[in-house]
């Protein structure tokens, strides 16, 4: 077997000349419209397109060190060592960024994460945005912010959209396309918005971990709702109608339009054999209290992810009222306010 020195040497030369490690920061995002099943799970292809805000609070930061002694990734959260299928998660993850850079090197991956794990509050986002700039950087891969919502969606779907601030779109990429020409296809992109000064107040009423993991109730929802494929439809009119409304600053359009679609997906996972339930009675205390503030003239809309925590759309300038009126209704919930966040980014050595 000839064996190509001259291509060795070189791929010696690019492990020297990456950036060895990188400290990035992402922040989480809330889908207004949203994504829920795949039509492809090795690719993260979604059934849908999708539409979310970026917040301005809950940032996670990762730093990815390239280690060349080590014969394995390690990966901390918070401190503490990630072991089973979320150090998988993340290794097959390094796999790709790897097998795109041409190195073998091992990582060495430290994350802190403000934002609950596993509570439905898009922990995964934000994990997995930061991880694919950090990553990317730390291989060093030169990759625009399409190329980089490509490689994040791969970690977590919802993570191609946290690559943007503001309101970004996630697109399913061809239906009928092959496989690799999908994979370009689907990617996330900023959203045009007219003015609109929205914020979110999050109504964190559990913010321990799902029962069922948000990728276990997709499935089990896909392949047994009855209500699946009508709700797939309908998501499609209620996305470009969602972006008709941003582009307008119509706030009552987007809250209608964000209400209606959330409460369409959990009507899906209520109808799966047997049922997908995350909403909590306080979660419907919470929609409660959100239904009141309408009646007596608050333009404020909930929305929710795979979980029972309530986002409550609303005016920036009502945040503290409806953040008042969930607290009434739910005294056990930590409210929080967010408001149109950035998107990711790498950290200066100052900042780090």
């Amino acid at each position: 077997m000839r064996v190509d020195h001259d291509a060795q040497a070189r791929n010696r030369a690019g492990e020297r000349a990456t950036a060895a490690a990188a400290t990035a920061v992402a922040h989480p995002n809330i889908a207004l419209i949203k994504y829920w099943g795949k039509r492809d799970e090795r690719l993260v292809l979604p059934r849908t397109g999708s539409l979310s805000m970026t917040l301005d609070i809950f940032p996670t930061t990762t730093r990815v060190r390239l280690d060349p002694t080590a014969e394995n990734d390690t990966v901390t959260l918070d401190g503490v060592p990630v072991t089973g299928q979320a150090l998988h998660r993340v290794t097959a993850f390094l796999d790709l960024v790897r097998r795109r850079a041409g190195s073998s090197r091992r990582a060495v991956v430290d994350t802190e994460n403000t934002v609950p794990t596993g509570a439905g509050l898009a922990s995964s986002a934000s994990g997995f945005a930061a991880l694919a700039v950090a990553a990317a950087t730390a291989y060093g891969l030169d990759l625009d912010a399409t190329a980089l919502s490509r490689l994040a969606r791969r970690g977590s779907g919802s993570a191609s959209r946290s690559l943007f601030g503001g309101f970004a779109q996630w697109h399913p990429g061809p239906s009928t396309a092959g496989a690799a020409e999908a994979d370009l296809g689907s990617y996330a992109e900023p959203v045009p918005v007219g003015d609109l000064e929205p914020a979110l107040v999050l109504a964190v009423v559990d913010a321990g971990p799902k029962a069922m993991s948000s990728r276990v109730a997709m499935r089990h929802t896909v392949d047994t709702s009855p209500l699946y494929e009508a709700w797939a439809r309908s998501s499609e009119d209620d996305l470009a109608e969602m972006r008709a409304a941003l582009r307008r600053g119509d706030l009552h359009g987007v809250g209608e339009l964000a209400e209606r679609n959330a409460l369409g997906m959990h009507a899906t996972m209520l109808a799966a054999r047997p049922a997908v339930r995350y909403l909590a009675p306080a979660t419907v205390t919470v929609l409660d209290a959100v239904l009141r503030l309408r009646q007596q003239g608050v333009a404020a809309y909930a929305t929710m992810d795979a979980g029972p925590n309530v986002k409550v759309l609303c005016h920036r300038a009502d945040a503290e009222r409806v953040a008042g009126a969930v607290r009434g209704a739910a005294p056990e919930a930590a409210t929080h306010i967010a408001g149109p966040g950035p998107g990711a980014r790498l950290l200066g050595r100052e900042e780090r």
